[in-house]
């Protein structure tokens, strides 16, 4: 059988349970042949196809994410390792990148809390080859997965991962302070329909945080101050329907707030300032 005809026959079983069969049927048929997906459209259509296109197939109709079986996500031009102890790197989440780098286009020292696999701070530290920055996250297989993500893309020496939970009391010891704050933190309601690709995979540690979606932005947006440099500033991604409510917790923190769309047009992204600067307690 040809690559083209596996591909057909993939996307026909997919449809049963994808909203992309055709595009899932190709990267995974281009993850099978190691090459890019551009690759293989251009030049292997019509060689023959390689085995163990049916377990691929197989794993997918469970609702496995594609990004899982192929063991990598693509964010911002850069290739990620993924794997199911971190969330799958979005598009969205680019508004959250485009929004720091507009705001602060001269970071020299970031923060990432909740780091996943490094999406967000990785691709901060590839535009602003100054900067220097700290992942934190609660989650050891999250830990590995972003330092793994640091060595492939040779940013290493400029960053730091660590296992750190901003619930806990002391997680700030020894940080020090940024010009600019990143977090992708959980923001889905506890009782939230989702798609069995993402509720059955993903981890929910990071996708859950309470009845209302609120609890992580209680815990953290209160302790951003004390983590900024005067005139720093921090980019939160929210739920579309969350941005009233986060603005709350960032004017009772004595922070304004500026909101940012996706391309989509739907809110995104909270960049955060400190109104009157007053030195904040550690």
């Amino acid at each position: 059988m040809t690559v083209r005809l596996g591909i057909a026959e993939a996307a026909a079983a997919l449809a049963k349970t994808s909203d992309t069969p055709r595009l899932d049927a190709e990267l995974l048929m281009a993850g099978l042949l190691g090459v890019s997906r551009g690759e293989m459209l251009l030049r292997r259509m019509d060689t023959a196809m390689p085995p163990g296109m049916v377990h691929l197939v197989r794993r997918r109709l469970a609702h496995e994410p594609v990004a899982y079986i192929l063991g990598e996500a693509n964010f911002r031009g850069l290739t990620l390792q993924v794997s199911p102890a971190v969330l799958i790197p979005r598009g969205d989440s680019e508004t959250v990148v485009e929004a720091a780098l507009e705001a602060k286009p001269g970071a020299r020292r970031i923060l990432d809390c909740g780091t996943g696999s490094g999406a967000l701070l990785l691709a901060l530290l590839a535009e602003l080859s100054e900067a220097t920055g700290v992942g934190i996250d609660a989650s050891p297989g999250a830990v590995s997965n972003a330092q793994s993500n640091a060595s492939l893309l040779g940013l290493s020496d400029r960053v730091q991962i660590e296992l750190a939970d901003w619930r806990e009391p002391s997680w700030r010891d020894g940080l020090g302070r940024f010009d600019l704050i990143v977090a992708n933190p959980p923001y889905v309601e506890d009782g939230a329909p989702l798609d069995p690709t993402v509720r059955d995979h993903e981890p929910a540690a990071a996708l859950f945080a309470g009845p209302d979606g609120l609890t992580a932005y209680r815990a953290l947006v209160p302790q951003l101050g004390a983590l900024l440099e005067p005139g720093g500033i921090a980019v939160l991604e929210i739920g579309h329907t969350q941005a009233k409510a986060v603005t709350a917790l960032a004017t009772g923190a004595n922070m304004a707030a500026t909101l940012r769309r996706d391309l989509a047009g739907r809110p995104r992204a909270l960049v955060l300032s400190i109104k009157a600067w007053q030195t904040p307690p550690r």
